[in-house]
């Protein structure tokens, strides 16, 4: 049956002009994307996303401004019975970044590679400078968008 998955990525641009994303590899395919991730039920936007910061990152986050919602149809990559809306807002970090960040894509390290045989997904974290930063960065449609959006204002 078709249902709607609503899902809720950040936006951090850190002091050096990068943006920061994950390098994941899910059900056997390399995704470069905002971190983020599901609305769960009874929760607002804002509070899903610092849940998935937190869940994802350890991070405490503050939410800033709405960037971007989809407003078109959008087939999901992993259920074709899924329709993806994509909500995109600011997010500014309020504590130093503990995980560990990676200069190259998907630079996974052998502890995140056992994880994935229990887990079937693993995600590392990066900063891409702004200059190196194109629609080509990222791998989920929604996502290019936002990046050409972002380049046209900032």
């Amino acid at each position: 049956m078709p249902q709607l998955n609503l899902r809720v990525y950040g936006i951090l641009i850190n002091e050096n002009n990068e943006l920061l994303v994950s390098d994941e590899y899910i059900r056997g395919s390399f995704f470069t994307k905002f971190p983020g991730g599901g609305l769960e039920y009874g929760e607002g936007t804002r509070d899903c996303l610092k849940r998935e910061f937190m869940e994802e990152m350890n991070l405490k986050v503050e939410v800033g401004d709405h960037i971007y919602t989809t407003d078109f149809f959008q087939l999901s990559a992993f259920n074709a019975n899924d329709q993806i809306i994509s909500i995109y807002y600011f997010v500014k970090p309020l504590e130093e970044i503990s995980v560990p960040l990676r200069d190259k894509l998907f630079d996974f390290d052998e502890a995140q590679m056992k994880l994935y045989e229990v887990y079937k997904e693993i995600e590392t974290f990066r900063f891409i400078p702004w200059n190196d930063l194109s629609e080509d960065s990222v791998s989920l449609p929604i996502d290019k968008i936002v990046v050409r959006m972002l380049k046209e204002k900032l």
